[in-house]
């Protein structure tokens, strides 16, 4: 049995009762069919490289399978024929199952910079004299242009 990746890209105005469905479905195909799931992985909502059939963001599903060599044609298939799967893509992969990755988490943005005048006097000359001074370059290391 060969190990595969299935990476597929769901319709994100899914509601999540048809969302699950799909995604247990498309594991029971491999059990069915003489494979076994390692493991699914959601990923989420995520947005678009490229806006597909008018949608900028799509619900992305990984997972992870070992199954005889026909099988990825027939959940291709399967993907191609429903119509809620946006995009898919199989890859044979060898060696370890790969780690899990964590969830990207939300975005928050940066608290903004104090003022200038805030910084107390002390710490500005300070910060002048750190600046980092060139060390010198030997005459074997300079470049062709500057050795003449």
């Amino acid at each position: 049995m060969n190990q595969y990746e299935v990476m597929y890209v769901i319709d994100p105005t899914l509601e999540d009762s048809a969302r699950i469905e799909l995604i247990n479905r498309f594991s029971d195909l491999v059990k069915k069919n003489g494979g076994e799931v390692d493991r699914v992985d959601e990923w989420g909502k995520r947005r678009l490289a490229y806006a597909i059939q008018y949608k900028t963001e799509g619900y992305y599903v990984l997972m992870y399978i070992k199954a005889p060599a026909d099988l990825p044609r027939e959940i291709e298939r399967n993907m191609q024929i429903s119509d809620s799967v946006l995009r898919y893509l199989t890859v044979r992969y060898e060696g370890e199952l790969p780690a899990k990755r964590e969830p990207l988490k939300p975005y928050a943005p940066r608290e903004a910079a104090p003022a200038a005048d805030a910084q107390p006097a002390a710490e500005a000359p300070a910060a002048a004299e750190a600046a980092p001074v060139e060390a010198p370059v030997a005459d074997d290391e300079k470049p062709e242009s500057e050795a003449e």
